[in-house]
């Protein structure tokens, strides 16, 4: 996982709430390969329509998504987790999230930042992880996760880092 302590970019507006897994990766397109990517099937059915946020040049390369409240909604797919860091986000703002969407997020490296925020089109933002801000406004994260992002570590790595003090217990339990 990519570490995470500050990050400086355009912000994409999507006010929209209840935007769902669907939207943001159809279910016809779950069966492809995680190696592949999904980036590019990123609210597939929305993009359609030229005036489209993600359309519009101004937003190309921005890595934070400000969205409206329930963002990720629906059922459980990490794909949709997977879709919005393939495309190149590595945060999402939003004033609340739907649960599992939230967890997947913070699993698979993409910030997701409960926070209510209004922005106008262009305007940049300063995401920093350490200091748990928004161009300053102060947003809460569980620690375990706030450590694992600054590290670029997963739950995995994280375990796999206390080897030495879990063999050392093992010998003490016996």
């Amino acid at each position: 996982m990519q570490r995470f302590t500050t990050l400086e970019s355009v912000a994409v507006p999507m006010p929209q709430s209840n935007i769902d897994t669907d939207q943001i990766i159809p279910a016809r397109f779950l069966q492809k390969l995680r190696k592949d990517g999904f980036g590019q099937y990123l609210f597939h059915d929305l993009a359609e329509d030229p005036a489209f946020v993600l359309n519009q040049p101004a937003y190309k390369g921005a890595q934070i998504l400000v969205a409206g409240k329930n963002f990720g909604c629906g059922s459980s797919r990490e794909n949709a987790v997977w879709a919005l860091a393939d495309y190149g986000f590595r945060v999402v703002i939003a004033p609340s999230f739907g649960d599992i969407f939230f967890n997947n997020s913070l699993k698979n490296g993409l910030l997701p930042i409960a926070l209510e925020l209004s922005i106008v089109p262009g305007q940049k933002l300063k995401v920093d992880l350490e200091s748990q801000t928004v161009d300053g406004q102060h947003f809460d994260i569980d620690p375990f996760a706030r450590h694992c992002l600054l590290n670029g570590i997963d739950e995995l790595d994280y375990t796999l880092s206390l080897l030495k003090e879990i063999a050392a217990f093992e010998q003490t339990a016996h």
